[in-house]
């Protein structure tokens, strides 16, 4: 460091600690900057009341607006108007003749005035602009009539024509210009508007200003409350806009787990049984080329099954239409296809049926299938060679299934990622059932479900 840094760095130390030993000033100071930021608080309101503020944008309305034709499109400066805009500019030219034709009046009945003519069109001009600007610039709007006003209560005091000195067409077109920063401006910027406009009405004329402040404070009301109660309506459009979106992307993930459970109830099974098979065939075969023949064509078929139903699965996928496979999903009519492809891989399986069983809702039959193909499938897979019982029983308005097997013949592998029972107590959750699953007392493994048979329809 410098010399000269040294000094500046002791210098600031020095001034730290003596202000450090005036209490009294940084306690000032902290005042100072309170009344300086509430300073300009107050301020701020009229700041932007005055010069820098803005309103919001209009409300778009297609039924309000229209194109201009082609065939106009060279006489006409814009193709797109809005009729509220369009009924602002006809009622601006309603409002100036009959304001220049009253001030003409009145110029020529004051003999001791000395106001020219031209005067009387500006006053009219004076009046119609802020509605011409109202609808587009409400803020802008009263700032014209702000500064205008003063030139109008000129006139009509110079002239002696009315007490107190504010003509109609400009004091209606005032208040219709208040109602317009109400509706479209914060709330700070109105009341900063009101206060402007009670001020000068004091200044002006102070007789009659508690009615102008009534007046002006019951517009500025008026609008203020129609301001609050769109900007509600805004807020519950967009908080149904963001719940349809939230429903929307709960029915998305809704889908896709669907769908990953019928595709893995799907591939976890026939790829189970052909996996098995494609063991098993060689092993059976023994060199016999027609047994090794016929146990690559059950092989063959497995595989063509497996196919189909990912199709089936799938085609709500590849559809952009929305439209759904047409193709009946599987029920518990095919659990003897099931059945059928755990013995052929080398399980005992034992089924038993009471009750009435057909007739169930399609949910109801497609659920207790995929949970029947998924225990078949662990069974397959944690204990090849073991006996299975396959219990389906309808109980009064409840379908109970239970699927046991015992201890395989040779280990199985690992155990996966806990996925297929997952599936199994979502699909029976989905149905307003149950599934409990977990080993058996004298060993193997046993999965009860319990559905309603019935789902709300007649069977």
């Amino acid at each position: 460091m410098t010399p000269s840094g040294r000094r500046d760095r002791k210098l600031d130390q020095v001034i730290s600690v003596r202000r450090a030993r005036q209490p009294g000033r940084r306690l000032s100071d902290r005042r100072g900057g309170r009344l300086g930021r509430a300073g300009r608080a107050v301020v701020r309101p009229f700041g932007l009341a005055l010069f820098q503020g803005d309103a919001d944008p209009p409300p778009r309305s297609r039924r309000l607006t229209f194109n201009v034709p082609r065939r106009l499109g060279l006489l006409v400066p814009f193709k797109t108007y809005n009729l509220v805009q369009v009924a602002e500019l006809v009622l601006a030219l309603f409002v100036y003749g009959p304001t220049q034709a009253m001030v003409t009046d009145w110029i020529g009945s004051a003999a001791s005035a000395s106001i020219p003519e031209s005067f009387a069109h500006l006053s009219g001009v004076a009046v119609a602009l802020p509605l011409a600007l109202r609808d587009r610039w409400p803020l802008a709007a009263w700032r014209v009539a702000a500064v205008v006003m003063p030139f109008t209560i000129w006139v009509t005091v110079t002239t002696g024509a009315m007490e107190p000195p504010y003509m109609v067409p400009a004091g209606l077109t005032y208040l219709m210009v208040l109602y317009s920063v109400a509706v479209r401006c914060d709330r700070q910027i109105t009341l900063a508007v009101w206060i402007i406009t009670v001020l000068a009405a004091w200044i002006v004329h102070p007789n009659s200003m508690p009615l102008i402040a009534l007046v002006v404070s019951v517009a500025v009301l008026f609008g203020y409350n129609v301001r609050t109660r769109r900007t509600a309506t805004e807020r519950l459009v967009a908080e149904e806009r963001r719940s349809r979106l939230a429903e929307s992307a709960q029915a998305v993930l809704e889908e896709r787990a669907r769908i990953a459970r019928e595709l893995h109830d799907v591939v976890a099974h026939h790829m189970s049984v052909i996996a098995i098979q494609a063991e098993a065939v060689p092993l059976r075969a023994a060199g016999d080329p027609a047994q090794l023949e016929a146990g690559l064509a059950e092989i063959r078929g497995l595989s063509l099954e497996a196919i189909a139903e990912l199709r089936q699965v799938l085609g709500v996928l590849r559809d952009q239409d929305g439209r759904t496979d047409t193709a009946p999903q599987p029920g518990l009519d095919r659990v003897d296809e099931l059945v059928a492809n755990a013995r052929a891989a080398g399980l005992a399986v034992l089924v038993k049926r009471a009750g009435r069983l057909d007739g169930l809702p399609p949910a109801v039959g497609l659920s207790a299938y995929r949970i029947v193909q998924e225990s078949l499938s662990n069974a397959m897979r944690h204990a090849p060679g073991a006996a299975v019982a396959v219990d389906l029983r309808r109980d009064g308005d409840e379908l109970r299934l239970r699927v046991a097997n015992g201890p395989g013949a040779a280990p199985g592998p690992a155990p996966g990622a806990g996925q297929g029972l997952v599936g199994m107590r979502e699909r029976a959750a989905l149905l307003g059932g149950s599934l409990d699953a977990g080993p058996a007392p004298g060993g193997g493994f046993e999965v009860r479900a319990t559905l309603p048979a019935t789902n709300g329809e007649t069977t």
